[in-house]
This record gives structure tokens, C-alpha cells and sequence, in this order.
């Protein structure tokens, strides 16, 4: 994993030179760039750049995500990430920030595919069955709405998903 702001554009083409292991394109500071218009950095576009310099995996924030991005911004983000364009090869995009099993079926749907990372530090961690229950929630998640289940029903048929909503929104 490697910071993009930090690292810039010669540090990944050295780094890509000399390694054949796949680049995690981090996008730290991303905010700084964005959140004033004046300073006219789009995502889409941005995210050209890294792709052409070897980046394979790139960030793109989180559905429902704790920093100030729409979810409409962020789901660009992801398909402008998987375009393949002219020599600009398509990449993965990576989901996170405060990502758990709430938003699996919309980040799937929304997409349309799964050819993505889904990043769960606190979703898998924080679980109140611990991290084996944590992965098994996003597992059963994962498959159940790739073969059409909704999560309210997944809710009802999966222990750790339902132990997830319960402690995550405070709600039965």
C-alpha cells in the first residue's frame, strides 16, 4: 500500500519498475484536493494518471462513508477506476471507510459487480462475536446478495449479520 499524494507520480513509476507485486494506490489527503471547487481535481480524472503509472488497486471511499463524500461521487470514483481507456487499463477500485455488511447490497447492486476490494477494519474487528464472526457476516453477505438475497433476509438467516445490525445501529 503506498500513499499517492506522498509517494506522486515518479515514486510509483520507480516503485512499479522494481516490483512485480501488486500496487495498493492509497489516496490519503484526497480531501485537501477536493472539497474546495476552486482547485478543480475530479476523481475520474485524477485517477488516470495513477492507473497509467502501474497503480493496480485504488481507493475510492465507501458507501455511507464517514468523510463528506456522496455516495454518488463515490460510485464515479469506482466505475471511472474499472474503465479501461485508450492504453489507461481499467484497475480495482477499493471500498472503505466505515464499511460492515450495511452496505454490501448497495454497494453490489449499485455497482453492478463485485470486481472490487471491500475494506472492513472496524466491520470485521468490532463485531460482538469478534473477527471470526466479523468475516463470516461479510462472507455470507457478500455471497447471499450475489445470488439475489437481501440483507433484510440474510438478517433473518444469518446469526452474525443480525449480531452486526444489532450492535452497529443500536436496533433490533
Amino acid at each position: 500500500m503506498v500513499n499517492l499524494i506522498s509517494v506522486g507520480l515518479a515514486g510509483i513509476l520507480a516503485l512499479r519498475q522494481h516490483s512485480e507485486l501488486p500496487i495498493h494506490g492509497h489516496r490519503n489527503g484526497w480531501g485537501a484536493l477536493s472539497r474546495c471547487p476552486a482547485l478543480g481535481f475530479s476523481y475520474p480524472a485524477w485517477q488516470k494518471f495513477w492507473k497509467l503509472a502501474g497503480v493496480d488497486h485504488l481507493h475510492v471511499n465507501g458507501l455511507r462513508n464517514k468523510f463528506c463524500e456522496t455516495d454518488d461521487s463515490v460510485l464515479a470514483s469506482a466505475r471511472a477506476v474499472q474503465q479501461t481507456e485508450g492504453s489507461c487499463r481499467g484497475a480495482m477500485p477499493v471500498f472503505s471507510s466505515g464499511q460492515w455488511v450495511d452496505q454490501v447490497e448497495d454497494t453490489y447492486l449499485r455497482m453492478e459487480n463485485a470486481d472490487l476490494l471491500y475494506v472492513c477494519g472496524g466491520g470485521i474487528w468490532a463485531h460482538p462475536g469478534g473477527p471470526e464472526a466479523g468475516v463470516t457476516a461479510l462472507r455470507a453477505a457478500w455471497k447471499g446478495v450475489m445470488q439475489g438475497q437481501s440483507l433484510a433476509d440474510l438478517r433473518a438467516s444469518v446469526a452474525e449479520i443480525d449480531d452486526a445490525y444489532t450492535t452497529f445501529t443500536g436496533k433490533s
